[in-house]
């Protein structure tokens, strides 16, 4: 899941994908809140999950990606 985050990331939000490691924070990035919603909105239709973050705190891909495949399992 982290490979297809950092993938995205570097496609959609034009960031160079080298520059992505798991602890890397969106804000440290440059995504915002934005670009945060619109990523998990577009891995809830890839992958046909409801992602409900509201009482999530994530702030790195690796969160992101761990929170991800909590919800698959």
């Amino acid at each position: 899941m982290y490979e297809k985050l950092v993938a995205y990331a570097a496609k959609q939000l034009e960031i160079d994908a080298a520059d992505i490691t798991p602890d890397s924070t969106f804000e440290s990035l440059g995504i915002d809140s934005l670009d945060v919603v619109e990523m998990v909105m577009d891995l809830e239709n890839e992958l046909g999950v409801e992602l409900e973050m509201e009482d999530q705190k994530i702030t790195t891909f690796q969160e992101l990606a761990d929170f991800v495949e909590s919800k698959l399992n």
